[in-house]
């Protein structure tokens, strides 16, 4: 933490019940803010309620489904609601199922359509005109790799995350400074993303991949930092990857 005594703020995290998500919550919670968790497996949302509340901090859930955007507008009144502000929103979740376009998966390219790139719109309308109307807050957009570069087999993918890229880069140069904006890249990262890959050829290939991975923990380190950050100063982009990474 860059402050000693950092002020507590409330902060929504989506795609909370696993991976970055999950850790994202762990290690703010850890330092001392509120934290509000969205996902769709609300018994593992419970679950880590409850352990954190042990723990001593403050959390609370809602079961979400970034592709509607009721349930996004809802997630951050309750929020709001039950902490009072909106001071930092998290858009983490996201799917990866992997294929070569040759293979005319549609129903999974508009999943990841759906989820990767309207989801963040989801999030950035609801919790945009709350921070504004506060005065202040931080949206914390989680991209890829893959929103640099292009590999065989992810094209949709990293077509989805270069669209959270260029979204993120939007919202910062129309934000005149009132909300921070930041931009959070991971490397292959140990999660649940590759589970949902279907295509053989795909999946083969994420097994040698994700031979060396990124701890979850270590992105939620570099969002804890984005949050931390003392004010005035908007960490717009971070990219992170595991040492020995080829790309």
């Amino acid at each position: 933490m860059n402050d000693a005594t950092p002020v507590p703020k409330s902060v929504l995290i989506t795609g909370a019940s696993s991976g970055i998500g999950e850790a994202t919550a762990r290690r703010l919670a850890a330092d001392g803010h509120r934290v509000f968790l969205g996902a769709r497996r609300t018994d593992r949302l419970t679950r880590l309620v409850d352990e954190l509340a042990e723990g001593g901090a403050t959390a609370a859930c809602r079961r979400l489904d970034v592709t509607d955007a009721g349930s996004v507008d809802a997630f951050v009144a309750a929020a709001r609601d039950a902490f009072g502000r909106v001071d930092v929103l998290v858009n983490n979740a996201g799917v990866m199922p992997l294929s070569p376009l040759s293979a005319g998966l549609t129903d999974e390219w508009e999943r990841m359509v759906d989820v990767n790139v309207r989801g963040v719109l989801h999030g950035i309308g609801a919790a945009l005109p709350v921070m504004r109307a506060q005065g202040s807050g931080h949206v914390v957009n989680v991209a890829s790799v893959g929103a640099y570069e292009v590999s065989p087999t992810a094209a949709v993918y990293c077509a989805s995350k270069f669209a959270v890229r260029a979204l993120t880069e939007g919202l910062r140069q129309e934000s005149g400074g009132a909300v921070r904006v930041t931009l959070v890249s991971p490397g292959v990262t140990e999660s649940e993303l590759a589970d949902g890959i279907t295509d053989p050829e795909a999946r083969e290939a994420m097994r040698t991949y994700r031979a060396v991975a990124l701890p979850a923990a270590a992105v939620a380190d570099a969002i804890a930092y984005a949050v931390s950050a003392a004010p005035g100063v908007d960490v717009n982009e971070i990219v992170l990857r595991p040492v020995g990474s080829a790309q």
